[in-house]
């Protein structure tokens, strides 16, 4: 019985060939404009970080990062659309606490799985969340305020930028602290949630640092506190909820750029260096301290281990009730 081989020049010129592919084509991408879908209105946080690290990243990468904002279902309904795009690098998504963990527990039938339908680029920012409520609220102080919502939760309205939003998740894990259940008013975004505090149609909400600075600064609305464990550059007056007294309201949201399942990881590591090259410049520190942003950075694997704990954390408050009713939504 005879057998055929192959020439040893051809078989390492096709092992050549065949090891070549990826790192050409990551060499050479990208060669057209990159969509980043937000998966939230304009002018929103995880807006502002997108435009923000786009703007510098279209430099590094040569190519223009493209904003496409898609409202819908707490941003579950971007998400979606970014996990069925393409997976060669040209859609990606930057996601958040909302969309990519505290979604599990929130949406029994969810279309997609976070950890799993999903390449992780790396971390962009993180954001504080702060306790606020309308500048003639009666509480003076964190304490005042968990006194009086409990006393008064059935008069009281709390906003949120729709079910899976920052602000209404953190929202939820703060009313499950306090034990109370004020009625829940949604916006279509947080701009018009925000609106409405200052307006006074709403007493409180929780929601990211960035959207607060200019109101807080210019007294149009009160912020009680941060739920984190050191005072914000930004705001640097507003005590950390350890200090006004509510210790376990430890909150802080994060934005991070994700690509969908069987992206090349020649592309993903490209995206992620240069992310990471965008976050390490003194511009960017610069906004930190204006915005109250932390820029972060990393590896894909750091974002993908801290996508798995995020997304436990979130379910393990469900099992507690702290989602309530909001689940069956």
């Amino acid at each position: 019985m005879s057998s055929f081989r192959f020439p040893a020049g051809l078989m390492a010129g096709l092992f050549a060939f065949a090891v070549g592919i990826v790192p050409a084509g990551a060499q050479n991408y990208p060669v057209r404009q990159i969509t980043v879908i937000v998966p939230f209105a304009a002018g929103g946080p995880t807006d502002v970080v997108a435009r923000i690290v786009g703007d510098h990243m279209s430099k590094t990468l040569g190519q223009t990062l493209v904003i496409e904002n898609m409202l819908g279902a707490g941003g579950t309904t971007a998400s979606t659309r970014a996990m069925r795009a393409a997976p060669d690098g040209y859609t990606i998504i930057m996601g958040h606490m909302g969309t990519h963990a505290a979604s599990v527990a929130l949406y029994p039938n969810l279309a997609y799985k976070p950890d799993a339908d999903f390449e992780a680029i790396g971390m962009a920012a993180g954001t504080p969340i702060l306790i606020l409520s309308k500048k003639d609220f009666a509480p003076k102080d964190l304490k005042e305020f968990v006194t009086y919502v409990k006393a008064n939760e059935a008069k009281l309205n709390m906003a949120h930028a729709g079910v899976g939003s920052v602000s209404h998740v953190t929202g939820l894990l703060l009313n499950h602290l306090l034990g109370v259940k004020p009625t829940l008013i949604p916006f279509q975004g947080t701009g018009p949630a925000m609106n409405a505090l200052i307006g006074g149609q709403v007493e409180y909400m929780t929601d990211q640092i960035v959207n607060a600075v200019p109101q807080v600064q210019g007294g149009t609305i009160k912020a009680y506190a941060i739920g984190t464990t050191e005072r914000n550059p930004a705001l640097p007056n507003v005590p950390t909820s350890k200090e006004a007294g509510l210790p376990d309201f430890q909150a802080s949201a994060w934005n991070a750029l994700f690509a969908p399942k069987g992206t090349p990881k020649a592309i993903i590591d490209k995206v992620n260096r240069d992310l990471q090259e965008v976050i390490d410049t003194p511009e960017m520190r610069e906004k930190e301290l204006a915005l109250g942003y932390r820029f972060i950075g990393g590896s894909p694997q750091v974002l993908a281990d801290h996508l798995k704990t995020e997304i436990a954390k979130w379910e393990d408050l469900a099992r507690k009730g702290a989602f309530g009713a909001e689940l069956k939504k």
